[in-house]
């Protein structure tokens, strides 16, 4: 191996300026840095996000709640900057400790009740809700199981393969292999289960490709780390079926521009509090009437 083998100290020494890119949003410590309080709107779900992976699975999440005719899961959508370290404001660290996007605040309950983690996001509207989590045991058993595999497998491909990949300050062939190795192995898991289902969990759209396809579908497209053809994701043509399909939803389409702050303007719905928002609200029509 060729890479420069490093000697751990005894006692580790925070470095702040190690860590690639999003170096300076990292930090050994948890706690607010500055107070700040966060947004309410007139909505009974105050939603504070991005539109990453983990906050697409919410905003996807609250769009088919929608589409299902459910005026209660109106929500307001609050875009959270975390390259500019808004997630470690007071009123951010109130809702969520862990200063980590998604983090809902729902203020139908009395007290309002704070969700953080995106699968506990998920599961807490579709329990909310009775939707998106098949209500049989053994359905909804595979259901979770797979939400599940989402929530330890993705830490792999973001902060593992990702990380090393595309964001680390330097290229090493050990970390990107290995975590290469074991990307390549998730996405076969996931090819061998949709060969022989239409959905994650089975015949039925569930919180569980709401979870995955935000990770996965992204990679095969080539959306997340132009690692696609390093990972020769189109082998994979269970996956990227699933993906197509997914993608095509209107909830889907909807729920990933909200929050989104890059890429094309038509694309990006900065806040999101109604759903005239994306018709009218775009930056692209925001800053063209500026």
């Amino acid at each position: 191996m060729s890479d420069p083998t490093y000697t751990p100290p005894k006692v580790w020494k925070w470095d702040p300026g190690n860590g690639g890119q999003f170096a300076n949003i990292n930090r050994p410590i948890a706690g607010p840095t500055h107070d700040k309080e966060l947004p309410v709107g007139e909505h009974p779900f105050q939603l504070y996000s991005l539109a990453t992976p983990n906050g697409v699975k919410a905003t996807i999440m609250f769009e088919e709640l929608l589409e299902q005719g459910i005026k209660e899961a109106e929500y307001d959508a609050w875009l959270i900057r975390i390259n500019e370290g808004d997630q470690f404001g007071s009123g951010f660290v109130g809702v969520n400790p862990n200063s980590k996007i998604p983090a809902l605040l729902d203020r139908s309950e009395n007290p309002a009740v704070r969700v953080f983690e995106s699968g506990s996001i998920l599961v807490y509207l579709a329990e909310k809700f009775g939707t998106f989590l098949p209500k049989d045991l053994a359905k909804r058993t595979e259901t979770m199981n797979w939400l599940f595999w989402q929530m330890g497998s993705a830490p792999f491909l973001g902060g593992g393969f990702g990380h090393f990949y595309a964001y680390a300050p330097e290229k090493y062939e050990y970390p990107i292999n290995r975590y290469a190795m074991e990307v390549k192995r998730q996405l076969d898991v996931l090819d061998r289960q949709l060969a022989e289902n239409r959905y994650i969990a089975g015949d039925e759209y569930t919180i569980a490709d709401m979870a995955i396809w935000p990770w996965y579908g992204a990679l095969v497209k080539n959306m997340v780390y132009e690692a696609a053809e390093f990972l020769e994701a189109h082998t994979y043509t269970n996956v990227v079926r699933w993906t197509d399909e997914v993608a095509q939803r209107s909830a889907v389409k909807r729920g990933r521009m909200v929050n989104k702050a890059w890429g094309d303007l038509a694309s990006q719905l900065h806040e999101r509090h109604s759903a005239s928002d994306f018709e009218l609200r775009t930056q692209d029509k925001l800053e063209g009437n500026s």
